[in-house]
């Protein structure tokens, strides 16, 4: 089996501090991956990579192709090669299917690799959020998030769910933890993750060895101080709450 690699764009620090600036365009990106999440320039929707392919959700949770010049700021893309595949039924929360992912990677004793799981199912509920852009400076994630941020429910719905898994020793680099992001199977509809309630669906399960970070490439990045960004900020924006 070939080594995966997981390719990133910045860091959670830079783009919880507000580094919102394109790094890569979509169509560079997508030569190192063919399945992950992130954001766009400016935080302009949530990015949802499946089958090769990059989805934007914008701010009603509508899904549209991103096309290839658009800037892309943070993210974490891979190729999928999946090593296990777990029929999985009746998970009625996100904290439940994190429960159920933190035990399936615990049992590989594999907790301190990185993971990508695609779940393929029919959900009863998806709850969601997306957001539309602002060009901005030296504002914080949250404070963008707390303008712009918009909730939004799917009920019977079928789709995918992109679930990344960092260890917590990367912790600022990105999300320790699993993060989330949802596509419909007909591509209408999606967005960033914050609570679920699956019916049935199949769990495949990619593990990952090795990373490579693309930093931003401008004298501005060095004009955040990484360390500071909120750990509570953090955990906030990843549960959809301010």
């Amino acid at each position: 089996m070939n080594e995966l690699k997981m390719f990133q764009v910045s860091t959670l620090q830079a783009l919880m501090l507000g580094y919102t600036k394109s790094v890569i365009t979509v169509e560079k990106l997508l030569r190192h991956g063919d399945i992950g999440l992130g954001t766009f320039e400016d935080v302009d929707g949530e990015m949802i990579v499946l089958d090769g392919h990059c989805y934007r959700a914008n701010s009603v949770g509508d899904i549209s192709e991103a096309e290839d010049d658009t800037g892309v700021p943070f993210c974490a893309v891979s190729f999928m090669d999946a090593q296990s595949r777990t029929e999985i039924e009746n998970i009625r929360s996100i904290e439940e299917l994190k429960q159920f992912l933190d035990v399936s990677i615990d049992e590989a004793f594999a907790l301190n690799s990185m993971h990508i799981v695609r779940v393929d199912g029919l959900f009863r509920k998806v709850m969601a959020r997306s957001e539309d852009g602002l060009k901005s400076r030296h504002v914080e994630l949250k404070k963008i998030l707390e303008n712009n941020q918009q909730d939004f429910c799917f009920e019977n719905i079928r789709g995918s769910l992109v679930c990344i898994y960092f260890p917590d020793y990367m912790d600022g680099i990105n999300a320790p933890g699993w993060h989330l992001h949802f596509v419909s199977q007909d591509k209408t509809h999606g967005g960033h993750v914050f609570d679920i309630d699956l019916e049935s669906g199949i769990a495949s399960f990619t593990r990952i060895s090795t990373i490579e970070i693309k930093f931003p490439a401008t004298a501005e990045f060095d004009t955040y101080a990484l360390k500071e960004a909120s750990q509570n900020d953090i955990k906030a924006v990843e549960q959809g709450k301010e």
